[in-house]
């Protein structure tokens, strides 16, 4: 099994920065992608950002030139750098592993995130 946790959400000002972890444990060598995703207060959890093994990254067109998704390596956390962050930006950040065998992805808790105009 893959255990993650999030860490990093808090508040900001418009126009400010924060940047989520996601720490991942247990059987990482399973684990193909991971992304970030976050839900707003009366909406559906959308995609923000996404990262394989290979380090191939893809992102929302919303946060396209804002967020920045990165790893060092498999064994260490994936970071999601904010900046420039919005009043639309508040959501619970959640993140998610895909693992290689096809089981049901993986989710994290979620960290909270809000901007504050």
């Amino acid at each position: 099994q893959v255990q993650l946790v999030e860490s990093g959400g808090g508040s900001a000002q418009a126009g400010g920065s924060l940047r989520l972890s996601c720490a991942a444990s247990g059987r990482t060598f399973s684990i193909d992608a991971i992304a970030w995703y976050r839900q707003a207060p009366g909406k559906e959890r959308e995609l923000v950002a996404s990262i394989t093994r290979d380090s191939d990254t893809n992102y929302a067109d919303s946060v396209k030139g804002r967020f920045t998704i990165s790893r060092d390596n498999a064994k260490k956390p994936v970071y999601l750098q904010m900046n420039s962050l919005k009043s639309e930006d508040t959501a619970v950040y959640y993140c998610r592993a895909n693992l290689y065998d096809g089981s049901p992805p993986t989710w994290g808790r979620g960290t909270l995130v809000t901007v504050s105009s």
